[in-house]
């Protein structure tokens, strides 16, 4: 089968500000998969057994993850999960897939390593699915806000399908070819995504009858790896035939290649705010190219709580927080996403609102929060402005390990409050401490580009 260029993008995490002891906390991060639990578990642990040395308090988190993680045998597994195993992985259930939270090394060390040189994710769980037909672009115009008619081909965009009310019903990557779309769905959203767009497909179908009708594939049988960090595109140069020049290959671009003989996609994009790469394989190949990667002399396995710290750190959505059903791509500071062409002419669902949004302006935007005083604010934590009224809610927070483990996060707060300097209060169980809006990304990201 001909392989597609298929990059990845966010999964749903979720968390609770509400944590009283190891046990909440642990059925937060099995049931959940929220990897900033961890410093919360952690706290609790050394609070519980003062006396326990570092090395037991380890195997006390080993323990309590394998006594509570009696759901794990029901999950789905990728290509990769005896790799993950066997390399010390800790593996929860997240999005129905049994994954690796954290390896070896601590969480803040597994994030600095992908920020100085090159982390290696397995995101194989993501919905990798391709739509094709000859009417495969109008149907496609009509659920995501993307100009598909002046799209590139082999170039990747972030896209989101939005409801009828201008809500996203996800946010993805979407790389058109000369035959085909290829998209990547959220893994917590991708059974609803293709039930919406199967659904929209025969009432299109039905509507625009073909020879090439519009059709969903969707592909379980592809594995998709992350390099991500300063040091991915060295690493990936050497791999790669002598044709393939890096310097030259823009960030979201796409295009099939072969590491050692293996046949593969390779994307540069990732969700960690450094240079990086997606890079897609059958999954009979998945076990190779991890190894073939992972043994390279930067490269370092990384698991889903790194994953999320880095994403928070560089700003980035995360479906199920910072973008719901009910949250606009305008509200979620994502209106660049939508391509100068459909905001003139529309077309999309919801575009009645979204263009209105656009015109008058909404009543709540996303922004970043320092927070200055008290325990880090979580998801569904209150923003109050200094009177105690609450403005917003915090979608996303936790330590920035490269920050010095300043207190961050990104909340939805009234317009009249979302001005960069804007002085809050986040209220985490009860205790309120003083808060500032803060310029997103909370670090900066080091996007690719080519030299002119």
């Amino acid at each position: 089968m001909e392989l597609s260029p298929l990059p990845q993008f966010a999964c749903h995490f979720s968390s609770s500000p509400h944590l009283v002891s190891v046990s909440t906390i642990l059925t937060q991060i099995l049931a959940q998969g929220f990897s900033h639990m961890f410093t919360q578990l952690q706290r609790a642990i050394v609070q519980r057994a003062a006396r326990v040395t570092a090395a037991g308090a380890q195997k006390q988190l080993v323990r309590a993850f394998a006594s509570a993680a009696d759901d794990l045998a029901s999950c789905k597994k990728t290509a990769l999960y005896d790799v993950h195993v066997n390399s010390n992985g800790k593996m929860v259930p997240f999005c129905g897939y049994a994954l690796p939270v954290q390896y070896a090394d601590t969480l803040s060390v597994s994030h600095n390593h992908c920020r100085t040189k090159a982390s290696l994710f397995d995101v194989s769980h993501m919905g990798q699915v391709r739509i094709t037909g000859e009417h495969r672009i109008a149907l496609m115009e009509k659920l995501c806000v993307m100009d598909l008619l002046g799209a590139k081909p082999s170039l990747a965009k972030l896209s989101v399908l939005t409801n009828e009310k201008g809500g996203v019903i996800d946010d993805c990557m979407i790389t058109p070819d000369e035959k085909g779309i290829n998209i990547v769905l959220n893994a917590g959203c991708k059974d609803k995504d293709m039930a919406h767009i199967r659904k929209h497909i025969e009432q299109f179908n039905a509507e625009h009858p073909s020879s090439d009708p519009v059709r969903l594939d969707y592909f379980e049988d592809r594995s998709l790896v992350a390099l991500q960090g300063p040091k991915a595109a060295a690493t990936l140069q050497s791999l790669l035939p002598a044709d393939f020049d890096l310097t030259k290959f823009a960030f979201m671009s796409s295009r099939p290649t072969v590491i050692k003989g293996i046949p593969v996609v390779v994307t540069r994009c990732g969700y960690t705010g450094e240079d990086g790469f997606e890079i897609g394989c059958d999954n009979r190949d998945a076990v190779a190219l991890w190894d073939i990667l992972v043994n390279q002399p930067d490269v370092a396995p990384a698991g889903l709580g790194v994953r999320d710290s880095l994403r928070l750190e560089a700003g980035l959505c995360l479906y199920g927080h910072e973008l719901e059903e009910d949250i606009s791509p305008v509200e979620a500071g994502l209106s660049w996403v939508i391509s100068p062409r459909r905001k003139r002419e529309g077309g999309f669902l919801g575009a009645d609102v979204i263009l209105s949004q656009l015109q008058h302006g909404v009543s709540r935007r996303l922004v970043g929060l320092e927070v200055k005083e008290g325990a880090p604010a979580r998801h569904g934590a209150p923003v109050l402005d200094q009177d105690g009224n609450q403005i917003g809610t915090v979608t996303s927070g936790g330590p920035a390990p490269s920050l010095n483990m300043k207190k961050i996060a990104m909340a939805y707060v009234a317009t009249p409050h979302a001005a960069v300097g804007s002085q809050v209060k986040v209220s985490v169980r009860g205790k309120q401490g003083a808060a500032e809006v803060v310029k997103l990304p909370f670090v900066q990201t080091n996007y690719y580009r080519v030299p002119k």
